[in-house]
């Protein structure tokens, strides 16, 4: 009565095709001083009361990602309808005032992102991050310039061809 080794997987797969604007977002926040606890403890149930009221175009959040415990690097990954959703909320009330005020003071921590999106684009901030991390690992890093909006659209198309269109499965594909 041997059963064969896939015989109890039930993989899915998600249909990309009516989400062509999708965009992802990491984003995180590493403790560089004591201070920094605090800050990063505070900040948490904030952020899950803006993602609890669900702003215009967040489709799902997930918070509390732990990236390491030592030192503290805690994130969170959001997703996204389109681009413009997620400027949006940026530009509002409460994120432009926290980005605003940790521009002042850092408050012991460091922040990062990291945004993909479906067409190809891709951003990535790090400020006051103490070690590597994401892109910044491999990548040659220079000055931010502009907005999130303009620094994705430098690396993004309008070209749609190579977006999945269907999950249908491939027949070469051995296991």
């Amino acid at each position: 009565m041997g059963t064969s080794m896939g015989a109890n997987r039930h993989e899915r797969v998600p249909d990309f095709s009516g989400y062509p604007d999708l965009v992802v977002i990491y984003l995180g926040m590493k403790v560089r001083t004591l201070a920094g606890v605090r800050t990063l403890l505070g900040f948490g149930p904030r952020i899950a009361t803006v993602g609890a009221e669900r702003p215009d175009g967040l489709l799902h959040y997930e918070n509390n990602i732990i990236f390491s415990l030592r030192p503290l690097h805690l994130g969170m990954r959001w997703y996204w309808r389109d681009i413009d959703s997620m400027v949006a909320w940026a530009k509002s009330e409460p994120h432009r005032i926290w980005w605003r005020d940790f521009l002042r003071d850092t408050r012991g921590v460091g922040i990062w992102h990291e945004t993909y999106h479906m067409r190809g684009g891709m951003e990535a901030i790090y400020n006051a991050v103490p070690s590597a991390v994401g892109f910044s690992a491999f990548m040659p890093m220079q000055e931010a310039r502009g907005s999130l909006a303009t620094r994705h659209a430098r690396h993004a198309t309008s070209d749609l061809h190579d977006l999945p269109s269907g999950n249908a499965p491939e027949t070469s594909v051995s296991r």
